[in-house]
């Protein structure tokens, strides 16, 4: 009888995890909670890594993707300003004809 309790009080010491009184306590608790769990259920832990894992490759590749897509367009988006101001610059270095002569003789 001395021998169960005392098993079963080395056994409470061995799985009873230190007290979370501050802010570390609760992490290495939760870091030991989380360490059981994964060595008692490995298969769950791998399908976790693999599906999140998953999830984050393909959130990457559409990130660079968007972003890439993002380069091509600004880089259209200059060349074509840079298209108006030659256009522009050239329209305001000839004289035009509209200038030269106006449609409507002012009344006076």
């Amino acid at each position: 009888m001395a021998t169960e309790q005392k098993r079963e009080g080395e056994e409470q010491q061995t799985t009873k995890l230190p007290s979370p009184s501050d802010w570390k306590g609760k992490v290495e608790e939760q870091y030991w909670k989380i360490r059981e769990h994964a060595e008692t259920y490995p298969y769950v832990w791998a399908s976790y890594i693999v599906v999140y894992g998953g999830l984050a490759l393909w959130t990457t590749y559409r990130w660079r993707k968007l972003r890439k897509t993002e380069d091509r367009v600004r880089a259209l988006q200059q060349r074509l300003r840079k298209l108006v101001e030659a256009e522009e610059s050239a329209n305001s270095a000839a004289p035009s004809i509209d200038k030269a002569m106006p449609d409507k003789p002012s009344k006076q």
